[in-house]
């Protein structure tokens, strides 16, 4: 990842507007910042989510609240608790998350 030039900041995740996707079971909430090519996220999570895609973006993302599992397509899956961070590169291993009680998410892709 190259981070472009750009002038010092501070995100106010309360003024980002946020969307609301549908997953396989439950309901992913985003906030999107844009910086050139870099996407900052802040993903809510619904009790019970599941998405319902296999994703093959490259991601950093740090739990901040909950947590939730990441099936890999080769059938492993990974825990990602409050406090830990999980990253994995563009095209590299397609993935996909649900979790039982809900969690709280900051993504960089």
């Amino acid at each position: 990842m190259q981070l472009a030039p750009f002038p010092f900041q501070i995100v106010d995740w309360s003024a980002i507007e946020k969307e609301v996707k549908n997953g396989l079971t439950g309901k992913a909430t985003w906030q999107v910042v844009q910086m050139g090519k870099v996407r900052i996220r802040r993903l809510e999570y619904s009790p019970g989510y599941s998405a319902d895609h296999w994703c093959s973006k490259g991601h950093v993302i740090h739990c901040l609240e909950g947590d939730m599992h990441t099936e890999l397509e080769d059938g492993r899956v990974m825990h990602l608790a409050s406090g830990q961070t999980y990253i994995v590169g563009d095209d590299s291993e397609a993935h996909r998350s649900r979790t039982e009680k809900g969690c709280v998410l900051f993504v960089v892709d």
